[in-house]
């Protein structure tokens, strides 16, 4: 809205030409973010406290029951001050914009049920698995049809490290898209199991991707790097950059001991978020590097499940695999920080791989 109200007067007032470049205004974005919440974020703890919408920890595993009643549904907080901050700073009549802020509502309503029905029932069952993948392939693959039918879309498949592989998929690229998508949605839902240790990979992650959008975005800039143009996806590098402030101030909140936590409310929209920004700027598939830590996490549940049920053991003491380390005797700050560090270099494993090919 800023950017609407701004632009026009740039040729009257100097000053306002600043709104004109998308640094500046991802820039604001984020401040905007980070002020929202450390000025909403109190106030939501204090809300859902006297509501009573504290985390029911399950009894299995480790012993986490010293966090039992904590607030739940913090991912509000990320979500009210990203979409704010997008809504003033972006220029609203980019498509690219309302897809990944529809998708990140969507899976943020989603998840707010989930968290609802958890509170409410004092279980951590939520949603049942099947109706939650029903929505979240469904919300999904609209997005992927609405991105394929576009008439500035090209079918070609950008693989990391190969500059002239680019295998022309069709119209399997929907599929593909949708799996990304539910995939990272889901990755970062597994991943936050402790204090702190979504959001930091989350902020590193769309750090990582507020310059990748940025360059796609730019037609020199992806000329250089030999990586697709897509025409306005720089307007994707404000909302990367209001997710980062969004998270580093729910972030100081978050932060161990936890006074909020994400809930799903939080990790399928951000997770989904990231996932709908990949594939809008077609690099897909470098996103696997970019969240090799959602990776991880899904992965190790999957071989755990996969395991078990074939030979009756187990392949980690508990799975998602931060409980592995957890069971082994690792500090939970211990666990969150390495975990950030492992981000902090696949995120930088991702931008080599723009010139390592």
């Amino acid at each position: 809205m800023l950017y609407h109200l701004l632009y026009p007067m740039a040729d009257q007032f100097g000053g306002f030409n600043v709104v004109r470049y998308i640094t500046f205004r991802t820039a604001a974005a984020t401040l905007t973010a980070l002020f929202i919440s450390f000025m909403v974020g109190p106030w939501l703890i204090r809300k859902l406290a006297a509501l009573r919408m504290g985390q029911p920890i399950r009894e299995i595993g480790p012993d986490h029951q010293d966090k039992a009643g904590t607030p739940t549904m913090g991912g509000l907080l990320i979500l009210l001050s990203l979409a704010v901050s997008v809504l003033l700073w972006a220029d609203l009549t980019n498509r690219f914009v309302w897809i990944v802020l529809g998708l990140t509502t969507g899976y943020g309503v989603l998840g707010f049920v989930d968290d609802y029905r958890k509170v409410t029932q004092q279980h951590s069952a939520g949603i049942s698995v099947r109706a939650k993948l029903f929505w979240q392939v469904l919300l999904a693959l609209c997005v992927a049809i609405a991105i394929y039918t576009s008439p500035a879309f090209d079918h070609e498949l950008a693989v990391p490290f190969f500059k002239n592989f680019t295998p022309n998929i069709g119209w399997l690229y929907i599929p593909l898209a949708t799996f990304i998508i539910v995939a990272a949605s889901n990755g970062v839902n597994l991943t936050d199991g402790l204090d702190g240790l979504a959001i930091g990979p989350v902020m590193i992650s769309a750090g990582t991707f507020l310059f990748l959008a940025y360059a796609a975005g730019h037609v020199n800039i992806a000329e250089y790097l030999a990586i697709k143009n897509v025409p306005g996806a720089g307007q994707l590098a404000i909302f990367c950059g209001a997710l980062v402030g969004g998270g580093l101030g729910f972030l100081w909140f978050n932060a161990s001991p936890a006074d909020l936590f994400m809930g799903d409310v939080g990790a399928l929209a951000l997770g989904g978020a990231l996932g709908t920004i990949a594939v809008l700027i077609r690099q897909e598939i470098l996103l696997a590097v970019v969240g090799g830590v959602f990776v991880a996490e899904a992965l190790s549940v999957i071989i755990q499940v996969a395991f078990f049920k074939l030979t009756g053991r187990r392949v980690f003491l508990m799975a998602p695999i931060h409980h592995h380390y957890e069971k082994l005797g690792w500090a939970e700050q211990k666990i969150v920080v390495r975990f950030w560090i492992v981000s902090i270099i696949l995120g930088l494993v991702a931008l080599s791989s723009l010139k390592l090919r």
